[in-house]
């Protein structure tokens, strides 16, 4: 059995200083080394940075608020437009601007110069809140055998004849099956089938352009006018929390 181990956490840190950037390096690989578990951190001295190419795959972003150019709030209200299910931390040097992140729904903020302890404690509540939220997984059965896939990590399915293509954030498999058996089970989590071809996982819709959704990886999936309605009310409930 090929078994994908504890999930990768993908953090964004958007940081303007470079000593308080160290410090967040530091603070997150002790972290990563107490708790057990893999991080993948992308950092970026500004928020144009971030937003250059932003796509919804981080779990977490670390944002302080007050910087040249795009500041962190205007950066979180940017990422918000398109991905409603990260969670964010502010960074701030004056408890005022922190009650601007109920704005975007952060999850708190720590207040410069932070202790590791106080880090640690709004991380620990950030994996407390992913656990919930992406520890779903699925089995799937590809050509060497059962792999457990994080349902966070697909972005779609396409039908293929009598296999399918499950698209990853990093990467692509081919299973046996069809759409029609996959859908009742990812339906529940946040997946909606968009026409003949595709069932696509919300979270992952960047875009909607016309008769088509434009996906994180890049890929424009044509949605067939019968369900782009319920696509929209789907992808409306989802953006705005009802749904998974």
């Amino acid at each position: 059995m090929n078994d994908i181990p504890s999930p990768v956490i993908r953090i964004g840190v958007v940081e303007d200083d470079a000593r308080h950037r160290l410090v967040l390096s530091d603070y997150l690989e002790r972290f990563a080394r107490e708790h057990g578990l893999k991080l993948e951190v992308s950092v970026f001295d500004d928020g144009d940075g971030l937003l250059a190419d932003f796509r919804p795959v981080y779990d977490v972003l670390l944002l302080d608020i007050r910087m040249e150019g795009t500041d962190g709030l205007a950066t979180a209200r940017t990422v918000r437009r398109t991905d409603p299910d990260v969670v964010i931390i502010f960074i701030t040097a004056a408890h005022q601007y922190a009650i601007n992140g109920y704005e975007v729904s952060a999850l708190g903020y720590l207040l410069k110069p932070f202790p590791y302890a106080a880090f640690e404690h709004e991380l620990s509540r950030a994996w407390r809140l992913l656990g919930r939220r992406y520890g779903t997984d699925i089995m799937l059965k590809d050509g060497s055998g059962m792999r457990r896939v994080p349902l966070r990590d697909i972005v779609y399915l396409e039908s293929s004849g009598h296999r399918l293509d499950v698209h990853l954030v990093d990467g692509e498999f081919t299973l046996s099956g069809s759409l029609k058996q996959m859908e009742p089970q990812l339906a529940p989590h946040g997946f909606f089938r968009s026409n003949s071809c595709y069932i696509v996982n919300l979270r992952h819709v960047v875009a909607v352009r016309d008769q088509d959704s434009v996906m994180s990886t890049g890929q424009s999936l044509r949605i067939s006018r019968p369900r782009k309605k319920d696509f929209m009310r789907a992808l409306t409930e989802h953006v705005s929390g009802t749904l998974p």
